[in-house]
């Protein structure tokens, strides 16, 4: 069986060695409600052809790992919503030994980007350190993927539910780079900024690709993450998001909700304390670095 199976569209851009971004469906399934989540996903897609690239959206669909989905398939993904299992590097096997299908986190995302030969890769936030992972052990696998696979996800920073500064430190024992787009200060996911300094600084696509093609020459494999911050228009207060996340994870304590069901369980408790604003800014987000994503694949591919 083909390891992964490719849209015809994504089939001929690699062929032709056209740029391509990898997109997750976690955020289709398990980010917002549907019809949202529809048209959040079509949209982003939009963004990154309008930039000069081609779209391929990354699920496991009937046990086969597939880049590049067709309308219907990411409509069935909304509609499926949180009964299509979420997906990160341990369920692939079940799922495609079972024939079922699965939404991609960012770690399994990464893992099919590869598998087709596509280098880069959007997404909002990445997973990290949980709150208080010195008693529960709690650290996404999405950290583990960036310390071995070769593939540079373009993020507005980590998940500001989590514990931003172990997980520097963690992707910083693994050898990952962390590169600040026209900034020298990591971003807070709904902030453009969190009091932590990012590795290195770097102003271009051009240069961002320089790197990685450095790095991967080099035989240094693993990924590299590129914080972008979420455009300053769309940004949210400082103190009001820290002020609801505390509210929203005493809420996940008192409910008992933890391992994968924490991050949408708390995204979407942010997004009914913001009124929706978390919502609008996360998708604005998206689509920031989506944008940028396919200038640097635009930039590796030169």
């Amino acid at each position: 069986m083909q390891q992964v199976r490719l849209s015809p569209v994504i089939q001929t851009a690699l062929r032709e060695g056209r740029p391509v971004v990898a997109l997750e469906s976690t955020i289709i399934s398990h980010g917002m409600p549907f019809p949202k989540n529809v048209e959040t996903a079509l949209h982003v897609e939009q963004t990154v052809r309008a930039a000069g690239a081609e779209p391929a959206t990354c699920a496991i669909l009937g046990g086969q790992l597939c880049a590049g989905l067709s309308v219907p398939e990411i409509e069935h993904l909304g509609r499926g919503g949180q009964a299509i299992p979420k997906a990160s590097r341990r369920d692939i096997p079940y799922l495609a030994s079972q024939g079922l299908d699965g939404a991609t986190t960012v770690a399994s995302t990464m893992i099919i980007a590869q598998l087709a030969g596509i280098p880069v890769f959007a997404t909002g936030g990445i997973g990290g350190v949980h709150r208080g992972a010195a008693t529960t052990f709690d650290i996404s696998a999405d950290l583990q993927e960036l310390a071995q696979t070769s593939v540079a996800v373009v993020c507005a920073g980590v998940k500001s539910i989590l514990d931003l500064g172990l997980t520097l430190e963690y992707l910083e024992t693994h050898g990952v780079p962390v590169l600040g787009f026209q900034t020298d200060e990591f971003p807070a996911f709904y902030t453009r900024k969190s009091g932590l300094p990012v590795d290195y600084r770097l102003d271009s696509p051009a240069d961002i690709a320089r790197l990685l093609r450095s790095k991967w020459t080099l035989g240094l494999r693993g990924g590299a993450v590129i914080a972008n911050p979420v455009p300053e228009t769309f940004q949210m207060d400082p103190q009001q998001i820290e002020a609801v996340i505390a509210a929203a994870l005493e809420d996940a304590e008192r409910q008992h909700i933890k391992g994968k069901a924490i991050t949408p369980f708390l995204l979407a408790r942010i997004e009914q304390l913001t009124g929706g604003q978390s919502l609008a800014t996360n998708i604005e987000l998206v689509c920031h670095n989506a944008r940028l994503a396919a200038e640097i694949a635009t930039a590796l591919a030169l």
